[in-house]
């Protein structure tokens, strides 16, 4: 059945039934000056065929290059029935649960995904998702200054290791509602945010800390005194982190003697693939006590009048359910089909399955380092733990650098210097699971040339391999 099923003859017969000649007359009291006409600029329709050979051609211009790039969006393996079962009809098509009642299949799915998630994190209720990992970020900051009734003012302590993205995202949604964000620096030996900068603002008015693991360096802070001096000074504790890394980490709701009150993150890694940046989703763990405060919807499991299990909207604090003065939240939709697919890929992998995932992609990472180190010119950015990324810094211009690698087929990090020109020449490196002995061994043997060519001549310079 094709999206708009009339054909001419029934549109014919809707016309008659209602008394106009043409469609154009049911909007006749648009002024002629205001409607938009011709479509000058819109090519005319293509064939499948013809349609199909553009894709190819486009996808063809992307290649295939190997990725070493991270910096929040990762290059997973996603089984084969993840996407296979997700875009069945059931719940390809499956849309916002308005009325509960006759959306259980929906509602027991959404209500699987939280129940992973808690797991994963530790905590007590999970949202049915946000839109991403930046957009959660900011609700988290929001509902900390609502859900802190300790603190009177509105100020969040955010370290500058949190992801550049996140933190603009987060300065575009709070700033016009009085929300000020003081930025924490970090170490420069160890990435980690700096204690000194943190124990000065011990005593001081602060709705929440914000607390990455790991952070945007892939760095490992010391998420257990973070979250005991977050407590400690009257502030909530909002963990933002990896799901992936929570399958082998110690999780949020175990931080330090209290547990994190917030934990959010990018889901991006449980099942959806990088997709040209998405779309993705993003996720919200809390405490019970501030579940009331929680943005989105939650679904709960209960019995029927006949003792038969069913699904229901436990809590939707949004305005398109009650009162807008009263909502936590203007989100309208939760990533219900990204969701699904994560709902799908964790039940497949299970919890064992994602701690083997996540040993695999620190294990790659620490042999990617070990390679790459052992180039002249090239030096970890930071002696502290990591996991799935890491910092290293070149003795060569950074831009040059990844331009000669990605010109032969190898996208070699992401480069640091717009973000935080402290670290001078820096490029952030990934390894996920995907990456093998082989790719690791192209991108060191192909970076020593660049590097070794750039010691002769000045940069840029783009060296020719067999």
């Amino acid at each position: 059945m094709p999206f708009i099923p009339h054909t001419e003859d029934d549109v014919r017969h809707m016309l008659s039934a209602i008394g106009v000649e043409r469609i154009d007359d049911l909007f006749d009291e648009i002024p002629p000056e205001l409607r938009a006409g011709e479509l000058q600029s819109v090519p005319e329709g293509m064939s499948e065929m013809e349609v199909t050979g553009l894709m190819h051609m486009r996808a063809r211009e992307d290649g295939q290059p190997l990725c070493f790039v991270g910096a929040g969006a990762y290059e997973h393996h996603i089984p084969a029935a993840v996407w296979q079962i997700t875009t069945r009809g059931e719940y390809y098509s499956a849309y916002t649960p308005y009325q509960a009642e006759a959306s259980q299949g929906t509602l027991q799915l959404l209500y699987e995904y939280q129940s992973m998630m808690t797991a994963l994190m530790a905590m007590d209720v999970s949202n049915a998702s946000l839109y991403d990992g930046a957009s959660g970020l900011a609700e988290a900051v929001l509902m900390a200054v609502r859900a802190n009734r300790k603190s009177k003012s509105r100020r969040i302590l955010m370290p500058r290791t949190l992801h550049p993205a996140y933190r603009k995202t987060v300065r575009t949604i709070v700033r016009n509602q009085g929300i000020e964000l003081v930025e924490l620096p970090f170490d420069l030996r160890t990435g980690k945010t700096d204690p000194n900068a943190l124990q000065a603002h011990a005593g001081e008015d602060f709705a929440a800390l914000a607390i990455p693991q790991p952070n945007f360096f892939g760095v490992l802070d010391d998420v257990d005194a973070l979250t005991d001096f977050a407590h400690a000074n009257g502030m909530l504790a909002i963990a933002v982190v990896n799901p992936l890394a929570m399958a082998v980490l110690k999780p949020p709701g175990e931080w330090g003697d209290a547990g994190a009150d917030i934990a959010c993150g990018e889901g991006q890694p449980l099942g959806a693939p990088l997709a040209s940046g998405g779309p993705y989703f993003g996720f919200m763990c809390c405490k019970q006590a501030m579940v009331r405060q929680m943005p989105g919807r939650i679904i709960g499991k209960t019995v029927d009048l006949d003792g038969k299990t069913g699904y229901a909207l436990t809590l939707q604090a949004r305005e398109q359910h009650i009162r807008r003065s009263k909502a936590t939240s203007n989100i309208c939709t939760n990533q219900g089909l990204l969701v699904t697919a994560a709902t799908i890929h964790m039940a497949l992998l299970g919890g064992e399955g994602l701690a083997r995932v996540a040993a695999a992609c620190h294990a790659n990472t620490t042999t990617l380092i070990e390679r790459l180190t052992e180039i002249q010119g090239v030096e970890r950015g930071f002696d502290s733990p990591v996991f799935h990324e890491t910092v290293l810094k070149l003795a060569a211009p950074a831009a040059d650098i990844l331009r000669s690698l990605a010109a032969h087929n190898v996208l070699g990090g992401y480069r640091l210097s717009d973000d935080y020109p402290e670290l001078g020449d820096a490029i952030l490196v990934c390894a996920t699971e995907l990456r093998n002995a082989v790719d690791i061994n192209e991108y060191a043997t192909k970076l020593a040339r660049i590097m070794a060519t750039c010691a002769q001549v000045e940069c840029p310079v783009e060296p020719k391999f067999n």
